[in-house]
């Protein structure tokens, strides 16, 4: 244990420098920072530690995503799928419609009940059919349910990432909880309005055509919905169902301006341009309703056909409205309505309080463990602190490599492995007073305490980070990040012990060649 390899002399030492030069950053003034990301190539250490909302400030949602409403659209879709299907193969049917999340519909002739299936089958084999008599009836699998619900969660997540990556939140958190919600941290953020509004859109985007025939306040046609308009309170639009082009089909969307009006700018695909260009060639003439979430934005007239596949929207936005809806469009539509179940505030002043708070506890307990060290083992806790400057300097690496967020429970995972850091060096000295009783020399004395020490350091941090790993697994948030710093902290601690204290031990015994240990 005394003797260590040339190769490993110069591992230990790569990995405390490394250590050092990626824990800097978390000392360095900001402009200091954004001066090293600007002028340093990427793989240079120039990143600190992201500080969570409890440390930095900021605002926390909890979304709920309403999955359920995607089958229901789905299940709306394949009835008119139905319908169009069973006119296509001329199969006589009454009552279709949809009912406790099933399709229900009558055969009028029973003799066409295997034609019936195989148009069904056709039209979509996920789809289960219970048949009896020649009464129907279509359910969507469980299977595909799962799947469709699945598809659902991860487009939202998705998207709630670009609208937020969109709005110029910086480090922002979006995790997955459940089966149908979304946790969504953002840091600095500490008025959580904007943000709101942007999440809380769906942001389903059409171009219908407007029946000017029918009178709004009456009943709306077979085909048609009354919809709200926002640009003049209190007026409504009779709408045709049937969408003409979609908002799927675009590929941008910008604010700008005409005639010193904000408006936003679009561009459709392909596909969607030419929908567009003949949408607009037929109906010239007439109201073109632009819908976003079921409500009218604006109707204007056709005045020409548009066919070069971009347009813009008008509707008495102002710069930020405009700007706001520009966004939506590029992030794209929501799959389903996203609900907001939980929403909180971290002010940054609690933040630096946070810190202020955190950072006391830790000098505090640095500060005793030194004094403590010292006095009990002497030149030998002078090592040891030694090491563990570097074990905390590794730690703080560690998080900035892997870009992890520290938490206040973060902070008290540091604040313990502090203390706990020495238990490898406690047991080693111990050993080593141990065989100096026996009346072995110096240098066995340190070859037998290390070499017996081994596997006790071994088991008692093997089952802490048993036990780090399980509540990380295991816990939420808050611990999550509690045994993520402990789990780090027992790896380094264990290597700052056997490796850096041993290294430095070594180096003084081949330097001093000490007749007795001052230990």
């Amino acid at each position: 244990m005394i003797y260590i390899e040339r190769w490993k002399i110069i591992l230990i030492t790569a990995v405390c420098l490394l250590g050092v030069l990626y824990a800097a950053p978390n000392v360095m003034s900001r402009d200091s920072v954004a001066w090293l990301r600007e002028h340093t190539p990427s793989f240079f250490p120039n990143q600190g530690v992201n500080l969570g909302l409890d440390l930095r400030g900021g605002s926390h949602l909890l979304l709920e995503v309403a999955t359920d409403t995607v089958i229901e659209e789905r299940m709306q879709a394949l009835v008119d799928q139905t319908r169009s299907e069973l006119r296509k193969s001329k199969v006589g049917y009454t009552d279709l419609g949809l009912a406790a999340g099933s399709i229900h519909f009558k055969l009028t002739d029973a003799s066409q009940i295997e034609k019936a299936k195989d148009t069904i089958n056709e039209m979509d084999h996920d789809l289960g059919i219970v048949e009896a008599n020649g009464e129907f009836t279509l359910h969507m699998t469980e299977a595909k349910i799962v799947e469709r619900k699945r598809a659902a969660m991860d487009q939202s997540i998705e998207i709630v990432r670009r609208r937020i990556d969109e709005s110029g939140t910086r480090e922002p958190s979006i995790q997955r909880q459940g089966d149908n919600r979304i946790l969504v941290q953002l840091p600095g953020v500490d008025d959580p309005e904007r943000i709101k509004n942007l999440l809380g859109q769906t942001a389903k985007l059409t171009f219908r055509l407007v029946d000017e025939t029918a009178n709004p306040a009456s009943i709306a046609p077979p085909g048609e919905e009354v919809l709200p308009s926002t640009e003049r309170a209190g007026q409504s639009y009779v709408i045709q169902k049937r969408v003409m082009v979609s908002g799927d089909t675009l590929t941008d969307a910008q604010p700008s301006f005409s005639n010193g009006e904000p408006v936003v700018s679009f561009k459709f695909d392909s596909v969607g341009g030419r929908r567009f260009g003949e949408a607009t060639r037929e109906n010239t003439g007439h109201l073109f309703a632009i819908v976003l979430d079921n409500k009218v934005i604006s109707a204007p007239v056709i005045r020409e056909p548009i066919l070069g596949g971009s347009g813009q929207i008008s509707g008495h936005f102002t710069t930020q409205s405009a700007q706001d809806l520009a966004l939506l469009l590029r992030a794209g539509a929501l799959p389903a309505p996203i609900k907001i179940l939980e929403e909180r505030t971290v002010g940054p002043g609690l933040g630096a309080d946070s810190i202020k708070a955190g950072a006391t506890a830790s000098l505090v307990g640095l500060a005793l463990v030194v004094v403590f060290i010292i006095l009990s083992y002497g030149l030998f806790g002078v090592f040891a602190n030694i090491a563990l400057l570097f074990n905390i300097a590794l730690i703080f690496a560690v998080l900035s490599i892997l870009q992890a967020t520290l938490t206040l429970p973060g902070i008290a995972g540091i604040v313990l492995t502090i203390g706990t850091a020495l238990d490898a060096n406690v047991l080693v000295f111990e050993r080593i007073r141990e065989e100096l009783r026996l009346g072995r020399s110096p240098i066995s004395a340190i070859d037998s305490g290390y070499s017996r020490a081994l596997s006790a350091i071994i088991d008692a941090n093997m089952t802490t980070l048993i036990a780090a790993v399980l509540l990380f697994i295991f816990g939420s948030g808050p611990v999550k990040g509690f045994a993520v710093t402990l789990t780090i902290g027992i790896i380094t601690s264990i290597f700052s012990a056997l490796m850096v204290t041993r290294l430095i031990v070594v180096w003084w015994l081949r330097t001093a060649k000490p007749k007795v240990i001052p230990i």
